[in-house]
């Protein structure tokens, strides 16, 4: 008999996360009630795709009544703490969870965990080309399984898992923040502000962050960033084994990762080994030597051979709305990085290029600071496209243009696709174009994925 059998469970959001989890409670034998503000019309395909299983759908609002007899209450990831019916559950006294903490305490096999404020999701996919590099050579006959805040919530594979499978998982803050549970390796890439909306402070948002050590036991492995300060000072909650990576070499003999001379090193056991050369790494900018640095770490925590590691990091090319090349048009080439949702991110972004750049920025705030944007932007932007919700807020910080210091132009556009237009206006050969929002995509798409293919759509229409 499953553990599930006969529990009701309220399932709050019906995102991807919430589908799939409740979708895994009905198949053990709970009885799920999916609850979401959204109309029923607006749900009407989703409650088609649940509707072979025992899942009872509210609509509309957020009844407390749905808390009567209730035994356990799960959050999609966009849900906030301070949701009426959240705060009423927690007044109640009844256990909150999601579809990350359910899927540790069902998965049989070793997990991987990475968060951070930038980087998760190309750390965790190049972890998991690392990984199956590793298993082509020693466990063809098992898995490996990728997923997370990475797009693909993992609960709807844990039953085809096995023991000597391995899963590679993207956790957030919004799903940290209520688990209490911590996977076998946890990674730390970074500590930048971001999400202040939801959690209101810095110290509130590192709070959540670390949560991914806090369950952690004495076998367990962490890797952390001994470059960020705001990391290293969780190095005392570290309870197992630390390895730790930066650009530098360590002071010490200590488990880590650093870049030297154009080469890539792993430092662990007393043993120095060259990994590879910076110049095979297909990924452009700093910010991606950390990633890749990480997780070589990552790699190495987990056992995978020398060789699947080299293997793996010189047959990756980036993940989709990451840096992603969308294609040449006016002589220019156009870059589509939708998952910049925050202003640390677009900075990272213009970073990594050294040619002209027309930058396409905007989307919602999430309360962040622009400041340090803002004056990348008279560095390295020549010609300014702002959009969406944000707009006039990026160009208040940036203050007045001078036709004589960048940027030269500032155009501010309702929109997403008035401003690919406006991009397509001002370019000229040898131009970088970048859509790097530092802003979510959540005042006009669903998500920065929608964002990213509707402006990869709109590019290749240019003609």
């Amino acid at each position: 008999m499953s553990r599930w059998d006969g529990k009701q469970v309220v399932m709050i959001g019906a995102a991807r996360q919430g589908l799939a989890l409740s979708r895994f409670l009905a198949l053990q034998g709970a009885h799920v009630i999916l609850n979401d503000r959204r109309s029923e019309e607006e749900l009407r395909d989703k409650r088609d795709e649940l509707a072979p299983y025992n899942i009872t759908w509210v609509t509309g609002e957020h009844p407390f009544s749905i808390l009567d007899g209730t035994d356990l209450v799960c959050l999609s990831g966009g849900v906030p703490l301070n949701l009426p019916i959240v705060q009423e559950a927690t007044r109640r006294n009844i256990p909150l969870s999601n579809d990350s903490q359910i899927f540790l305490e069902e998965t049989p096999c070793p997990v991987i965990g990475i968060t951070g404020s930038s980087g998760k999701t190309t750390t965790t996919a190049l972890v998991g080309e690392i990984a199956r590099q590793h298993f082509a050579l020693r466990k063809p006959q098992h898995n490996v399984w990728v997923g997370g805040n990475i797009g693909y919530p993992l609960i709807q594979d844990v039953d085809q898992m096995q023991p000597d499978d391995i899963a590679v998982m993207e956790l957030s803050s919004f799903q940290l923040e209520i688990m209490s549970q911590s996977p076998n390796i946890a990674a730390i890439l970074n500590l930048t502000p971001n999400h202040l909306d939801r959690h209101i402070n810095m110290a509130k948002y590192i709070s959540a962050k670390s949560q991914i050590l806090t369950h952690q036991s004495h076998a367990d492995i962490a890797v952390m960033n001994r470059d960020d300060v705001r990391v290293r000072k969780l190095f005392p909650e570290v309870k197992g084994r630390q390895i730790t990576f930066g650009l530098n070499p360590p002071y010490d003999k200590q488990d880590a990762t650093y870049f030297k001379r154009g080469r890539l090193y792993l430092q662990a056991s007393g043993q120095v080994a060259k990994i590879v050369r910076a110049d095979q790494v297909n990924l452009r900018g700093t910010h991606n030597l950390y990633n890749v640095l990480a997780a070589i770490a990552i790699s190495a925590a987990a056992a995978f051979s020398l060789q699947a590691i080299y293997e793996g990091i010189v047959a990756f090319t980036g993940v989709r709305h990451r840096l992603e090349f969308v294609r040449e048009w006016g002589g220019a080439a156009w870059y589509n990085d939708s998952i910049a949702t925050s202003p640390e991110r677009t900075m990272a972004a213009l970073k990594s290029f050294d040619e002209p750049i027309i930058l396409l920025a905007g989307g919602r705030d999430k309360d962040l600071p622009w400041q340090d944007l803002a004056a990348a932007i008279h560095e390295k932007v020549d010609h300014l496209v702002l959009f969406g919700e944000a707009a006039h807020l990026i160009h208040t910080v940036l203050g007045e243009t001078d036709p004589e210091t960048r940027p030269f132009t500032i155009d501010i556009c309702e929109g997403l696709e008035e401003a690919v237009a406006q991009a397509a206006a001002r370019v000229s050969p040898g131009d970088v174009v970048l859509l790097s929002p530092g802003g979510t995509s959540f005042d006009a798409f669903i998500d920065f994925e929608e964002r990213g293919k509707r402006f990869k759509q709109w590019v290749k229409e240019l003609t």
